[in-house]
């Protein structure tokens, strides 16, 4: 036991210096990568972690999205490198876990309790015959009031200017004389470093260090996948059946509740059923064939997408209330699934107008993040329909649907990485400058790593007679954009000339090598 509290503390205190030396005045990139690789190889080797499928399937993921973010460099592999990280140190010491949600919830709940977890594991470190517990005894009874009056020192500093002012000498004097005691020993050294080293040893010491309470884990395992009718005597009555026996008096029965509640669905179902069919024929007669655009296109069609959109979760959310329990039992609820199922349907025929509307917008107004991100939440509403209704078919349970739809989000999440969305952007905008509305400011402000083609296609670049965009409104705009592009391009190579080993990625070095400035 001790020993494997040894080991762990030895990896946290390696890896807060291997942090402080990978991201220390560095971009994320390669050190990412060097630091998942760390963190990898001492989970694997930590015994008390069982090396099963599943974590080496989502540890193999997060060795993808570290990889994503030396070669795409994008704020969404970054994105994505975090949660994936997340997800695999809270599979990683909840290995009972069965959803990604769950394990994100484990792991923030890990990183929270560090100081708890560390103290626990030095306290059963000792060196030859002397013991670290009574020193972490000691500690332990005073952070918890250090905690307390820190959080009142910081209200009070908030209601008393005076006593911020001294608050705040108290902090510069205490801060100035440890500075100046670090330099007297260490001269290269700042308290700026030494923060960034404890930084880095906290959060290395949350992800390697296990949460000692598995009550999550404990919580989770109460939770089935698949429905059970439950049965209930008369005497076993529920705290609602009770308030509403307080106004229906005798009237309501539990099988005239569930009867009720079914008559309500089928009235709801079919209202909704035929109002739906209205809007959906609406959009088949003046969307999907012969569509011009008129008046506002834009706004129309902005606000429009985001109108269905909305109406879609919503949908989804009321047919997960009516087949949430017992109603899936009811011996005639075959007409219910049937106008559930038929809603579905029309719901998914919604989706396709929210494709074709965010077609239409991109053939004449160009790719951007906005517009792409209509099409992932759509496809993402594909996803969601089709397994509400293998839930509602297969009477699975709301868990059920939490736990397939967190692991096929999570994939998405890993292959949308995949695309460079910043390039391909302004490349198809480029390519299609004739037939598209593009708004040039737009193009021009997006990551560095679309520099080369902006570079190449300057020609293109040009302020749009049907864009709104604000370059189009100052004098000789195309001067303008111009001179912001070769701003942009001094700016990196300047940046990249400082730029170490550690923060090498291939989208930079793509970049200075068309500029001529790798050696």
């Amino acid at each position: 036991m001790k020993n494997k509290s040894n080991l762990l503390l030895l990896s946290a205190l390696l890896g807060g210096l291997l942090f402080t030396f990978l991201f220390w005045k560095e971009r994320l990139a390669l050190n990412l990568l060097i630091y998942s690789v760390y963190l990898l190889i001492v989970t694997f080797i930590n015994p008390d972690v069982v090396k099963s499928n599943k974590l080496k399937i989502y540890g193999l993921a997060h060795l993808l999205a570290a990889v994503l973010v030396v070669v795409n460099n994008s704020d969404l592999s970054v994105a994505t490198y975090y949660i994936s990280l997340l997800i695999f140190t809270g599979f990683a010491h909840n290995q009972q876990l069965r959803t990604v949600f769950t394990a994100l919830a484990a792991v923030i709940l890990q990183l929270i309790t560090v100081p708890f977890n560390a103290i626990q594991q030095l306290s059963m470190v000792s060196v030859g015959s002397f013991k670290l517990k009574p020193l972490f005894t000691l500690i332990k009874y005073l952070f918890i009031p250090v905690i307390i009056v820190t959080i009142f020192a910081c209200l009070y500093a908030a209601a008393s200017n005076v006593f911020a002012h001294y608050a705040e000498s108290m902090l510069t004097y205490i801060g100035n004389f440890f500075e100046n005691v670090l330099h007297f020993f260490f001269k290269d050294l700042s308290i700026e470093r030494i923060m960034h080293f404890f930084f880095g040893l906290v959060l290395t010491s949350g992800l390697l260090l296990a949460f000692f309470n598995k009550s999550l884990e404990k919580a989770e395992q109460k939770c089935k996948e698949q429905l059970v009718r439950i049965r209930r005597s008369l005497g076993q009555k529920t705290i609602w059946y009770n308030i509403v026996q307080t106004f229906t008096g005798n009237l309501l029965t539990r099988k005239m509740a569930l009867k009720t509640e079914y008559i309500v669905g089928i009235i709801s179902f079919a209202a909704l059923n035929l109002l739906l069919l209205l809007l959906n024929a609406i959009d088949i007669t003046t969307l999907w064939f012969g569509y011009e655009p008129t008046g506002n296109f834009s706004g129309e069609l902005h606000q429009g997408t985001n109108s269905l959109i909305f109406s879609i979760v919503m949908a989804m959310a009321v047919i997960l209330y009516y087949f949430r329990g017992n109603l899936n039992f009811y011996h005639k609820s075959k007409t219910l699934r049937l106008l559930a199922y038929t809603w579905m349907v029309q719901n998914f025929i919604l989706i396709i107008s929210v494709f074709i509307r965010d077609g239409y917008y991109i053939e004449f107004h160009g790719l951007t993040h906005k517009r792409i991100g209509v099409l992932v939440f759509a496809t993402l509403c594909v996803i969601g329909l089709a397994t509400v209704y293998f839930k509602v078919a297969k009477q699975k349970t709301l868990f059920y649907l939490f736990k397939v739809n967190g692991n096929i989000w999570f994939a998405l999440l890993l292959t949308f990485t995949l695309i460079n969305w910043d390039v391909l952007i302004v490349k198809y905008n480029l390519n299609h400058v004739d037939a598209v509305s593009i708004d040039p400011y737009y193009l021009t402000s997006l990551s560095e790593k679309t520099l080369p083609f902006l570079d190449k296609n300057r020609a293109k670049i040009h302020p749009s007679t049907n864009n709104d965009s604000e370059v189009a409104k100052v004098d000789r705009p195309e001067e303008a954009l111009m001179r912001k592009l070769d701003q942009r391009i001094g700016y990196f190579k300047a940046r990249y000339e400082k730029s170490s080993w550690l923060s090498w990625n291939l989208q930079d070095w793509n970049t200075a090598e068309y500029f001529g400035l790798n050696k």
